[in-house]
């Protein structure tokens, strides 16, 4: 079943965080209409996410897609429900979660509310208002300390090592159930470290700007050995797009995308959307180091608890899907993310 590329009326969960503002922006320009909600619950990142937020407002007027915004979590599963019934809802993307494997470790109440029973709140939204296509952010660290690379959809995540990860794979899990029952298209993805403009501050490419221009030594956990597949945020919205164009047919699978889904299973899949390199963590503060024409003080310092020692996607399967193909490579990408932030913090 495809969905018309026409005009049509997106809910966005989480639509003031890193990837959701992005994706609405996008949406809204390509002539859709888009109703965000997201709780701005977080204090410490007020101020990027009113930068957010008024990118998105700033673009009205212009005669593409309409915006709505709503201060809701999507813990409140009523007052998004009134939503859904004054506003014809076609399809949802499910962005809002507790982020994070460091802080999940701390507070694990906050993540099982909000990454499980919240997801199940818009789960049952999306069944009982039939809505065409399901698409919510799972992760990477689904794959906890797999040791064969790239990471595929094929391989074994029974094994998470953060309570994150444990919410994320729960949520695949919870996802076809509810296209099993309820014929619900519900897609997964598998973000690998995404950066860029605007990008979360709890996340290393941002930490590591900040200590580098504030003379702070940059924490290097595993003394170093340590690598991620970097994603430009432009690439992650541009496979999420695709996607949600795409929903399964339980009876139209690729062979190869059949051993994941067996044919005339429910309409349920799961994607990695990375750019498909495993890049060395101190290449990557190297190339910071370039663009902001600084040295940085390095700590190395052991592995932490919930940590991984690689990340790396194996993007074949949405390639073979929707024909994306990561545009940005790491060096353009960081140069892009350190003018930014030059503009932003300087």
């Amino acid at each position: 079943m495809e969905i018309s590329n026409d005009k049509l009326n997106f809910l966005i969960t989480g639509s003031s965080g890193f990837i959701g503002c992005s994706l609405a922006l996008r949406l809204i320009k390509d002539g859709h209409n888009v109703i965000g909600i997201d709780n701005l619950s977080d204090s410490k990142i007020k101020k990027l996410q009113e930068a957010r937020l008024f990118k998105i407002n700033n673009y009205q007027g212009l005669g593409k897609g309409k915006w709505q915004f709503y201060n809701l979590s999507i813990e409140n599963e009523l007052s998004i429900r009134e939503i859904f019934e004054k506003n014809q809802i076609e399809v949802v993307i499910n962005l809002a979660a507790k982020a994070g494997v460091r802080d999940s470790i701390k507070y694990p109440k906050s993540y099982i509310n909000t990454n499980i029973c919240g997801f199940g709140n818009i789960l049952e939204i999306c069944k009982d208002f039939q809505v065409k296509h399901l698409i919510y952010a799972s992760s990477s660290s689904v794959y906890g300390g797999n040791k064969k690379v790239p990471f595929s959809e094929e391989h074994f995540v029974d094994h998470p090592v953060s309570l994150y990860a444990a919410t994320k794979k729960t949520n695949e899990l919870m996802a076809y159930t509810y296209s099993h029952l309820y014929n619900l298209p519900t897609t997964g993805l598998r973000f690998f470290t995404v950066y860029g403009p605007l990008g979360r501050p709890d996340m290393a490419p941002m930490i590591f700007a900040d200590c580098i221009t504030q003379n702070k030594p940059v924490p290097i956990f595993n003394f170093g050995k340590m690598k991620r597949d970097f994603t430009y945020i432009d690439d992650v919205v541009e496979g999420i797009v695709r996607c949600i164009f795409n929903p399964i047919e339980p009876n139209s699978l690729t062979e190869k995308l059949s051993k994941l889904n067996p044919k005339g299973s429910a309409p349920y899949r799961v994607f990695n959307i990375g750019y498909g390199e495993a890049v060395d963590l101190l290449y990557f503060i190297e190339l910071l180091e370039k663009y902001f024409d600084k040295r940085a003080l390095k700590e190395f310092m052991p592995m932490q608890k919930g940590d991984v020692e690689i990340t790396y996607a194996d993007t074949s399967e949405l390639n073979l899907v929707s024909g994306f193909i990561p545009s940005i490579n790491i060096e353009e990408g960081v140069k892009l993310f350190v003018e930014w932030y030059k503009d932003f913090y300087l």
